[in-house]
């Protein structure tokens, strides 16, 4: 069989007569990004480092292993997964006993947070190993992290104690993870993939094999396949590349190339002439769903570093993005025939070595048919006639548009971009020419393929065999669903398809048609909080320009005012809870969503509104060259709600079908029990159900969108960003000086939805396919609402986690994770909350609860230990320095200071510096005094256990 390459580029060139010298040749080869240093050490070792300065004295460290859970043997399934959790229990260097630090108490007392900045991932093929967001301030740290690297490459100590407390661990993950979908999967394997190694290679694995595996065969896969040959370092940051690249040689050095080593074999996926179909159902399955592939080969490795490649790679983009737009139509028809559908091109499911052309659909309970059915005919008629020309320029514009910002922003870019690069580099042999190389070749190639090229590459992607197909839905009395021979006979009937053409319909009708007189900018001010130019304009909208040089190609926008839904009575809750879902359903001023799009094509630019508790606000971002459309999208947002019946239809069916079986995944339960709990059945805490859908009033909810918007004068905006403020001085003037305003004074108002005081347990038994406990403890109390009891919520927050991670997850082997959230709030009274949620095996729950208790009364009584609190001081003020660069951190920091009155920039360096565990410990007692506490435990009913 072909793969998709071979005879598509002669196809192409045949179409194509005015190809430019770049693309006459199309086996050519791409040139290597001049400005990453890769090479190779004897051992085999690959390495990749470049120097970036953003962010600005920060480094990543990356190691990539060629290897996964298809290599495992069947006694060993698992293991995979099960070594990457062990690589941070203990190596040569970071022992983690009485001799010295373990891997993750080394890196937070840097600042590097285990989760966030110190994590790892094991997929089928592929196992990755990050160290991201380093301080290159202090040249041990790098050094050191250097030498995780090492330890992880070929030094893990896999002591039997570390294995043994681990099993718990990551049995607790699988209980957590063991979703219907997930089931369905696994079951799918050998129907997916016969007589295959990837019939059978989730990396989860077998919980039997995780109970009892013996010590030695963990340590036998790690010897046969974490081995240099298969490894690549990718290092990139704040650093000299020659000095990283040397040191790497030396630390490497004393890695030894294996003799004899395994083969390491890339397992094929074998061809079928009759469809492969898996049906599955469970009970905990929601909504059902199909993914339909048609196989094709993989491209090889030796082809991958062409232009033919790259053209290949543009082409399939465009045929899905024009596809996937397609059926996005479709989606907002008043009787959508699935809820959510989309197609796309790549890895075949879970295997690297076939690709394939996918659909995939989910529908309402008895949809699936229909679903199916129209998901492929789109793709048929896709195939039998084509793309039209209006479709491919729009889809092309916006491709150049996406090329043209990563160009304009390339001396903007963080480390992280380019790390992704160099994994997918090593792990697939993805091309790496660079930016500057990628965006010449895109600017030459894009307009030099025509739409009659995608659409003869359309017809390649639907195959008569190689076709497989999973459907998976609830199990549920009276569900049918298709059989395999009817989804056989649907798949041989698809060229027998009765279709017609699409039709594009085009309007070259502009975003706004009348013509704004709009306003004065009656005040200017600069020197204005965090550097910002304070505007005035004559309708009373308040500007905040903040230009920033953090990206170039960048501007964001928030806009606000109080009020929100809390001004709409309790007996409206229907329609306040679906403000935001349906008032902009129809699209704004004369264009639908659709159509909508359709106009924004080739540009940077797009606003939101959103109705919250207390504010009405609107959010929008843009490239600088596109601010005037972001200045209309603002104007049409605020004043031109379009009303269509037919886009409402379409919301309300797709609402129902997301509703109608909602109460199967047991989570829902627990979700309404909590709200139960926490509001005691408040009017304003209700939960959509189906049976409420109809009685959305889509007038009422326009009426009370128009009512937000009807009056800027008491708007804030804030602009930061790349903006030239005497460039757009006048179209702040035109569009948001033409904003309606009738000077009402107003403010939110208080609903009295309050937390239940007192103490309050609510302990249910719910039948899960999984057997699970799932745990949540909740404290609630009065907390004046200021910058330094914010950071000491955070100190708490972070100190409980580092707790409850040794002592429940770590020595218990109880959970995968203890989740401690805490949050602070000003309106409509000030009020400190902190919940404790974790999930464990049923048979626990009373133990667990018990140390979740006794840990935070501890903690009441004592604070924090002196290295918790090092290292949480580390972390935060690193993430300080970082987020001063960021432009989301300045909007975000005007809006909290205009809503709370609270500088979130002043002293913070000096508060945290000054926090004491003294302080950490009277905070946590102060609320834990008032003796606000919620428990509610989802658990199994007796006989399921």
């Amino acid at each position: 069989m072909k793969h998709l390459l071979r005879g598509l580029f002669i196809a192409v060139l045949l179409i194509c007569c005015n190809f430019q010298s770049v693309l006459a040749q199309p086996m050519q080869q791409l040139p290597v990004d001049k400005n990453v240093r890769i090479g190779k050490l004897d051992n085999g070792l690959t390495y990749y480092i470049r120097h970036n300065a953003l962010p600005e004295k920060r480094v990543e460290f990356y190691i990539a292993q060629k290897v996964g859970s298809i290599l495992e043997e069947p006694q060993q399934r698992g293991l995979a997964h099960f070594l990457e959790h062990m690589a941070f229990n203990g190596t040569k260097n970071f022992p983690g006993d009485e001799t010295g630090l373990g891997i993750v108490p080394w890196c937070e007392t840097k600042g590097i947070k285990f989760g966030t900045n110190l994590n790892a991932y094991t997929s089928v093929d592929q196992t990755v190993y990050n160290i991201s967001n380093v301080p290159t301030e202090n040249p041990n740290v790098v050094d050191s992290c250097l030498l995780i690297l090492h330890d992880w490459s070929n030094a893990i100590n896999l002591a039997d104690k570390e294995i043994d407390k681990e099993r718990g661990v990551i049995r607790e993950e699988w209980r957590s993870r063991n979703s219907g979908m997930l089931r369905i999967m696994t079951d799918a394997q050998p129907t997916l993939y016969p007589d295959s190694k990837y019939a059978d290679c989730m990396p989860i694995g077998s919980i039997d094999v995780i109970n009892n595996f013996p010590y030695q065969a963990i340590r036998d896969y790690y010897a046969k396949w974490y081995r240099p040959d298969l490894q690549g370092i990718v290092i990139v940051g704040d650093i000299n590349a020659e000095e990283m690249e040397a040191k790497l040689k030396k630390v490497f050095e004393d890695v030894k190339a294996p003799v004899n080593p395994a083969e390491r074999i890339y397992y094929p996926v074998s061809d079928n002439q009759e469809p492969l179909i898996y049906i599955g159902t469970d009970k905990e399955v929601k909504n059902p769903s199909v993914n339909i592939f048609f196989k094709h080969e993989a491209t090889p490795d030796s082809l991958k570093n062409t232009i033919s490649y790259y053209a290949s790679q543009y082409m399939l983009s465009m045929a899905m993005t024009m596809l996937n737009n397609r059926l996005n139509e479709l989606r907002q028809t008043a009787n959508p025939p699935f809820t959510n559908a989309s197609a796309g091109y790549g890895e075949f499911f879970l295997a690297k070595t076939k690709e394939a052309f996918s659909l995939d659909a989910s529908s309402k309970v008895d949809g699936i048919d229909l679903a199916m059915k129209t998901v492929l005919e789109e793709a048929e008629r896709a195939r039998r006639f084509g793309f039209t020309a209006t479709e491919y320029e729009r889809a092309r514009a916006n491709y150049m548009q996406s090329a043209e910002s990563a160009y304009n922003e390339r001396e903007k870019t963080k480390s992280g971009s380019y790390v992704n690069e160099y994994v997918n580099n090593f792990l697939d042999k993805e091309p790496i020419p660079g930016i500057e190389f990628e965006y010449m070749l895109i600017k030459q190639m894009a307009p030099n393929i025509p739409v009659e090229a995608i659409n003869k590459m359309m017809q390649q992607l639907i195959t008569d065999n190689n076709q497989v197909v999973l459907l998976a839905g609830p199990e549920k009395e009276g569900v049918k669903y298709p059989t395999k021979e009817e989804i056989t006979a649907l798949l041989k009937q698809m060229k027998s398809f009765d279709l017609k053409p699409y039709e594009d319909k085009v309007s070259n009708e502009p975003l706004i048609s009348e013509d704004l007189k709009g306003g004065k900018i009656v005040s200017e001010k600069a020197g204005e909080i965090y550097g910002s130019t304070k505007l005035v304009l004559s309708n009373g909208v308040t500007v905040y320009v903040k230009p920033t040089d953090f990206k170039a190609d960048q501007i964001v926008m928030k806009g606000v005012s109080l009020g929100g839904t809390s001004v709409f009575p309790n007996d409206e809750i229907i329609d306040i809870a679906q403000l935001n879902g349906v008032a902009l359903v129809g699209g704004i001023g004369n264009f639908s969503k659709v159509d909508l799009g359709k106009a924004l094509a080739g540009k940077r630019a797009s606003v939101g509104a959103g109705i919250g508790n207390t504010t009405e606000t609107i959010s929008g971002s843009c490239s600088p060259k596109d601010f005037e459309t972001m200045m209309q999208l603002t104007y049409l947002t605020f004043t031109s709600p379009r009303k269509d019946n037919e886009a409402f239809e379409s919301y309300k069916n797709r609402l129902k079908a997301e509703l109608q079986n909602a109460d199967a995944n047991p989570m829902s339960a627990f979700s309404d029990t909590i709200t139960s709990a926490l509001y005691n059945n408040h009017p304003r805490a209700i939960k959509m159900k189906e049976n409420m859908v109809d009685k959305i009033n889509y007038d009422r909810i326009i009426d009370m969108y128009k009512d937000r918007y009807k009056d800027a004068s008491d708007f804030t905006f804030y602009l930061v960003g790349n903006v030239d403020l005497e460039k757009v001085k006048p179209m702040i003037a035109k569009y948001l000086g033409s904003l309606p305003a009738i000077n009402r004074k107003e403010t939110f108002k208080d609903n009295k939805m309050y937390i239940r005081k007192g103490k309050y347990k609510n302990e249910f038994a719910k039948k899960q396919e999984t057997p699970m406990a799932t745990i949540m403890f909740f404290y609630s109390g009065t907390c004046k609402y200021d910058l330094r009891n914010n950071i000491l919520l955070s100190f708490l927050d972070q100190a409980l986690d580092m707790v409850y991670t040794a002592e429940i997850r770590e020595k218990e082997g109880g959970t995968y994770g203890v989740s401690c959230n805490g949050s602070l709030g000003k309106y409509p009274k000030e009020e400190l909350v902190l919940q404790i949620v974790f999930q464990t095996d049923p048979a626990k729950k009373d133990k667990l609860s018990a140390v979740v208790v006794e840990q935070l009364n501890k903690m009441a009584k004592e604070g924090p230990s002196a290295e918790h609190m090092q290292k949480i001081k580390e972390y935060m003020l690193k993430k300080y320095k970082d987020a001063q660069k960021e432009n989301g951190y300045w909007l975000n920091n005007l809006d909290e200071y205009f809503y709370t009155g609270i500088d979130n920039t002043k002293d913070y360096e000096k508060i945290v510096n000054s926090i004491t565990a003294k302080e950490v410990q009277d905070f946590l007692a102060k609320l834990l005094k008032q003796n606000n506490e919620i428990q509610v435990v989802m658990t199994m009913p007796e006989e399921a256990k």
